[in-house]
């Protein structure tokens, strides 16, 4: 019969006193890995069966340790089950429970492993579900910004350089280079789940196991690609952790840049789209008030993410090989990015679709920044006249049209050829916007029917991803 340790700690051996009560919760971290319960039995039950296979266990303990385990996740799902600080995390009190409901047994499920291997393994398995479900939020968001950018393949809006209306545009060309970088997006984080769908477990403490363990058959169970080809680097590595928010931080920007561009244009001063009700709040004070929270926040909460990163890339800095307590600090980040990662994917899910476009604010707003500019530069530029030549022409009957207010189009033709006598009447058919976006009708342009097809394009593409 074992002796009692220190604490009834299951490492007091080497002790002769119990852990200071402060340092036991200070070092805990029990209050926020339980989330990894799940994850921490489906590793031990492979690991479990994988014993069994290799002669470690018997089949009759093997049985008993898989009855335990699914016992102590009904109560965990039932919240029947006790936490303690005392045990630390969530791998011990797990254990702890299993040994309580089928004895000896129970303690021989740690047999050819450690909490170290373990940690990494819950981690992986955990953050590889959470991928697969911001994968499927991005292509939820981008089937959205597809129907949106459909309903408004024709809406004309100015397009910006520097918050300066630049060149015409469509409203659905403009989705669309949401959807470009949302598809990037989708790419990193597939990209990301490759790496992190690589298996530590049997790496134990930092040097494997003296046990014949087999440990691609238990990767096969669990999922992974393959066990991790290198003990030490196994239970040490946090880079998955760190792809994976560099790659959420990324999302998160975009969807701020969004954001920012939903703000301004639901502003009494663009007025180019109507958010619905349900995605904002009023004001205590001021009754008139519709305020944009939702993308308010969002834009906010990428401040969380970002500094996340920032967080894991310092915390792994100065670590030397293998596993040290510092890695114990990845995991509320990581927790938090990923919360605050699906969140966003949500709310712009469902807000997207049900964004109404103002076509006569936007049409206003195209037309007051002499949009076509451009298109007649490329006129006179196709009458003969070289490029530099042609840019001072229409810079100076901008100039006209800013001191006279009025746009291009609304000049006569008598003005127009007093700055250029190569213009004639057809340059009338160019200067009004939709002949400025019919224009553009080559592959990745912002003519509706380029938009029309890209969407078409868009949508092979998300189905065959």
């Amino acid at each position: 019969m074992a002796t009692q340790t220190p604490g009834g700690k299951p490492w007091g051996g080497r002790f002769t006193e119990s852990t200071d009560a402060f340092v036991e919760a200070f070092t805990a971290s029990v209050g926020f890995d339980r989330r990894l319960y799940r994850y921490d039995i489906e590793g031990s039950r492979a690991h479990a069966r994988m014993l069994a296979r290799v002669g470690v266990l018997t089949e009759a303990e093997c049985e008993a340790i898989l009855a335990g385990l699914d016992q102590v996740q009904r109560e965990i799902e039932a919240g029947d089950f006790t936490w303690s600080v005392s045990l630390e995390d969530v791998h011990m009190n797990i254990e702890a429970r299993l040994t309580e409901l089928i004895g000896d047994a129970g303690k021989k499920l740690h047999t050819g492993r450690s909490r170290n291997d373990q940690v990494a393994t819950d981690l992986r398995l955990y953050l590889r579900d959470q991928i697969d479900l911001a994968l499927a939020e991005l292509n939820r968001l981008q089937q959205g910004l597809l129907e949106l950018a459909e309903r408004e393949a024709d809406t004309l809006m100015p397009g910006f350089t520097h918050l300066q209306v630049a060149m015409p545009v469509t409203f659905g060309h403009h989705l669309l280079a949401w959807f470009e970088m949302l598809q990037r997006d989708r790419q990193r984080l597939a990209d990301c789940r490759r790496r992190v769908n690589v298996m530590p477990l049997g790496a134990a403490a930092l040097a494997g196991t003296s046990f014949p363990i087999d440990r691609h058959y238990t990767a096969e169970l669990l999922g992974f690609e393959a066990p991790a080809e290198n003990s030490l680097d196994a239970v040490s590595d946090r880079d998955f952790v760190i792809e994976f928010c560099a790659a959420a931080a990324l999302v998160m920007t975009h969807l701020s840049r969004f954001s920012e561009e939903l703000v301004l244009w639901a502003s009494a001063q663009f007025g180019f789209i109507e958010l619905p009700d349900r995605f904002c709040t009023g004001s205590s004070i001021m009754p008139q008030k519709k305020n944009p929270d939702v993308p308010e926040l969002v834009r906010g909460k990428t401040g969380r993410v970002n500094g996340h990163l920032v967080s894991l890339l310092t915390l792994m800095k100065g670590q030397p090989l293998a596993y040290n307590k510092d890695n114990q600090e990845d995991k509320e980040p990581l927790f938090d990015s990923v919360d605050t990662l699906l969140g966003s994917l949500r709310v712009f899910a469902d807000m997207v679709p049900a964004i109404e476009a103002r076509p006569e604010a936007m049409r206003a707003a195209a037309r007051q920044g002499f949009a076509t500019a451009t298109d007649l530069a490329d006129y006179l530029v196709r009458k003969g006249v070289p490029f530099r030549d042609a840019h001072e022409v229409v810079g100076r009957a901008v100039r006209l049209g800013v001191e006279t207010g009025r746009d291009l189009a609304e000049m006569s033709l008598q003005e127009l050829q007093s700055f250029c006598d190569r213009i004639g009447e057809d340059v009338f058919d160019i200067l009004t916007l939709e002949g400025s976006v019919a224009a553009r009708s080559h592959f990745g342009g912002t003519a509706p029917v380029q938009v029309r097809d890209a969407i078409a394009r868009a949508r092979r593409r998300l189905a065959a991803s």
